[in-house]
């Protein structure tokens, strides 16, 4: 299970959509829910009136992708996936015209293992499903309590949803929904995905060939690098980990996470290492995305912010196919998040933990129609690095993205390039 799947086995752990790969140095043991409040007006008496809304989230808690090898097995026992009554509702997964659900060999990989206990890796669990509804009722309280922005009960025209085509994000996205609208639809909620081969809510190795080349390179280099190598060695002898076992600080922190975060037991090693693994995780992974090396983050989140940029510009120039459309919800993993948080200039060196959010939102002046920008993370209003005020103008905005912003057409060009990388 190390690749995205089958042919893109090279990268590792490196596939976004196998989940966890950043860090944080967050002091807290279990890895909890983002929390927060959003503090910026959204009622009449704000100059700005509220547009548009696109939120980015992480899905929640889960099983581990992979067991840290030759050390003592936690129980994953199918009955920490069971699915909390006031999360269901009435949904179907369909592709992105809705047609059939496409195929998912991301997920399909994930049954060729099972983990102690019975349960397969990667999937959310109930505590995941209870954090992403509490994503939900946050939301709710922004943009239907407080405001009058969103009507209260589920409506397809007013609410798009995605999400990649992996269990825990489309199971995420359902109890988001739940929370959200407390179970009240007016219709079926479609959840829509995508191809494997074109999947844009994650850096698609599989689909991307010179992404492939660029991050499968910088991969290889992250983990011979001199302090990493060596606390690796470090802690796989603490650990009791055979030499020839191939693990690294990812897998590790993987799995630490997930036992901490499900109250199950740890090996007792990882209690006087966690912060290291934390760093040296992080460590491997800016390495990887340094945002230095421009094309990295191109083909990784470029076609995803000319989405989010796209949106925008339609709802302000009225040619969306929705013209009703009010929120966009993107299901997806903390390896869209980190390349996303790097190109906006916050990234605030902390993984995110489950159930993150990364919210734009569309404001325009109520006297003069100017369009603003802005963004937050985890419930907390960002300032990006380029923009002259957390009320982004546009066109700051977009200048801000146009360096790793990416139309399908230039993605699709810079992804078939047959010459190596030019990165420097």
């Amino acid at each position: 299970m190390r690749g995205l799947w089958g042919g893109a086995a090279a990268l590792g752990s490196v596939s976004v959509a196998f989940g966890s790969m950043l860090w944080s140095q967050q002091k807290t043991k279990p890895e909890k829910a983002a929390t927060g409040s959003n503090r910026a007006d959204t009622n009449a008496d704000s100059p700005y009136e509220l547009k548009l809304v696109q939120i980015l989230f992480r899905h929640g808690a889960r099983t581990p992708l992979k067991s840290i090898p030759d050390v003592m097995e936690a129980q994953w026992v199918p009955t920490l996936l069971e699915p909390p009554p006031h999360t269901s509702i009435d949904y179907v997964v369909t592709d992105l015209q809705g047609g059939p659900r496409p195929p998912a060999p991301i997920e399909d990989s994930y049954r060729n293992n099972i983990l102690s206990g019975g349960t397969f890796p990667g999937q959310l669990t109930t505590l995941g499903m209870q954090q992403l509804y509490e994503l939900g009722k946050r939301l709710r309280r922004r943009y239907i309590e407080e405001s009058d922005f969103l009507t209260s009960t589920f409506i397809p025209a007013e609410v798009y949803v995605r999400s990649t085509n992996i269990l825990r994000t489309i199971e995420s996205a359902k109890c988001l929904v739940a929370g959200l609208f407390q179970q009240k639809q007016k219709a079926i909620v479609p959840i829509l995905t995508s191809e494997a081969e074109s999947e844009i809510l994650y850096p698609n190795y599989h689909g991307c060939k010179m992404l492939k080349i660029l991050c499968g390179h910088r991969w290889a280099e992250s983990t011979t690098l001199p302090d990493i190598a060596a606390d690796l060695q470090s802690i796989q002898s603490e650990l009791g980990i055979a030499a020839h076992q191939k693990v690294d600080f990812i897998l590790i922190r993987d799995d630490m996470v997930a036992r901490e975060t499900h109250g199950l037991p740890c090996p007792q090693v990882l209690d006087t290492w966690r912060d290291k693994v934390e760093q040296r995780a992080v460590d491997m992974m800016c390495h990887i995305f340094e945002p230095s090396k421009r094309e990295s983050l191109q083909l990784s989140v470029g076609p995803l912010l000319h989405m989010l940029v796209d949106n925008i510009e339609e709802k302000l120039q009225g040619t969306s196919l929705e013209p009703s459309r009010k929120v966009f919800l993107y299901s997806a993993h903390d390896t869209t998040l980190i390349p996303c948080l790097l190109a906006l200039g916050i990234f605030d060196m902390r993984w995110p933990p489950y159930a993150a959010d990364l919210t734009v939102e569309l404001h325009q002046n109520r006297k003069t129609d100017e369009a603003f920008v802005k963004v937050s993370y985890v419930g907390e209003d960002q300032l990006i690095p380029g923009c002259s005020a957390v009320y982004c103008p546009l066109e700051e905005f977009k200048q801000v993205l146009s360096t790793y912003s990416l139309s399908p057409q230039d993605y699709n060009s810079h992804c078939n390039r047959t010459v190596g990388p030019t990165e420097p």
